[in-house]
């Protein structure tokens, strides 16, 4: 497996929230405002809920980084819960009314416990927010190897927003001025109306987002063991995600419908290259980076806490009754896109570091650079 990985601490309203990246090459410049942004975008998008007025996300770096700049040596983050303020001195009776679609209740039976706040508090997506942190760091890394990771809504409540033919930076900036980060001006409107219906009939929507990474070299993955395919480490890791409940890579359940001729890339030579005439594909082969931008889509269910109560049990008594409302959004799904983004760029930071090595981050430019030389891969104008 590759170098770059991380791990988070913290519960949704504890003190905050612990982050620790490891693998990072030295030199690769990191700045918290640098990571910031990315959490400002999370905490953004029409339908979000009253606890992203409460926090204000910022991450502070606390080790591995020296005026701007990583040593290679761990790098610690660490976020600050503001709501906590609210609940340090409180003792909340016990939860044990599962909330259906929730952690609640399969959290509780497996580590045997009475309170099922204990696995709410973990299970939130909350814990989210480390993860963006975390992706700063991978950003920072891929960027300095020209790679650049996006993401944008493309559908809310069965709102399907048109396939755009504009660059992808084009796109992506277009799409950070839409409340509900769509880059069809008609399409966000349609689903902001479609948000405000939600919350009036007292109940969540779900959509689609889709990620793009460009700037890729080929040859990064492996088709060698399944545990080390692209494909399935990116999969895997946005289906960890809270209510991603499907993921597809390139054209993905679509192509399934389509005879074979009509879904593979066609080999074309260009200025001395080979492309693809298409990306169907979404930018692996045999689960190896093939130079295509990768493009990968995730389904988000709706938000599983409800205004309307829905049926549950109650474990202490054994009778039939309705969940308890906890405080929830209407429609997450343009956050979705930022944490959708974040484990993209964390996996392809992880995959880049199997690839091309390298304890500072000049030296892993050269391996690349090399790599790219040996294999006669130049940049297409």
């Amino acid at each position: 497996m590759g170098s770059f990985r991380f791990l988070t601490a913290g519960e949704s309203h504890g003190p905050g929230l612990t982050i620790v990246v490891e693998g990072m090459p030295a030199g690769v410049p990191i700045s918290e405002e640098h990571i910031a942004v990315d959490l400002r975008r999370r905490q953004g998008g029409y339908g979000r809920g009253g606890r992203m007025l409460i926090e204000e996300d910022y991450a502070y770096i606390t080790a591995g980084v020296t005026r701007g700049v990583t040593t290679g040596a761990p790098i610690a983050l660490t976020i600050e819960n503001k709501d906590y303020a609210n609940w340090k001195d409180k003792v909340p009776p016990p939860i044990t009314v599962p909330r259906p679609g929730h952690a609640d209740l399969s959290g509780a039976l497996k580590y045997q416990l009475d309170d099922m706040r204990l696995v709410l508090e973990r299970s939130s997506a909350r814990e989210t927010t480390s993860r963006v942190a975390a992706a700063g760091i991978a950003k920072a890394l891929l960027g300095e190897l020209g790679v650049h990771v996006a993401g944008h809504v493309v559908a809310i409540g069965g709102v399907q927003a048109p396939v755009s033919t504009l660059p992808w930076a084009e796109l992506f900036d277009r799409a950070e001025e839409s409340e509900v980060r769509c880059e069809d001006t008609e399409a966000s409107r349609r689903m902001i109306e479609r948000i405000d219906e939600a919350k009036a009939n007292r109940d969540t929507l779900g959509g689609v987002v889709e990620i793009v990474a460009w700037g890729l070299a080929p040859g990064v993955g492996s088709f060698v063991h399944w545990d080390r395919k692209l494909d399935g480490r990116l999969a895997g890791a946005v289906m960890s995600i809270n209510a991603i409940k499907g993921v597809e890579i390139g054209d993905g359940f679509g192509a399934a419908a389509r005879p074979g001729t009509q879904v593979q890339d066609a080999i074309r030579m260009r200025e001395g290259r080979l492309i693809r005439a298409t990306n169907r594909a979404g930018g692996t082969e045999g689960g190896v980076t093939n130079g295509e931008p990768i493009v990968v889509r995730a389904a988000m269910k709706p938000i599983s806490t409800t205004l309307t109560p829905q049926p549950s049990v109650d474990v202490k008594t054994g009778l039939e009754t309705v969940m308890e409302y906890q405080r929830s959004d209407i429609c997450a799904v343009p956050a979705a896109a930022v944490v959708v983004e974040a484990m993209v760029a964390i996996v392809l930071a992880d995959t880049y570091l199997e690839k091309f090595a390298g304890d500072n981050i000049a030296e892993t430019r050269a391996n690349m650079e090399h790599f790219l030389s040996s294999i006669g891969w130049t940049a297409l104008v």
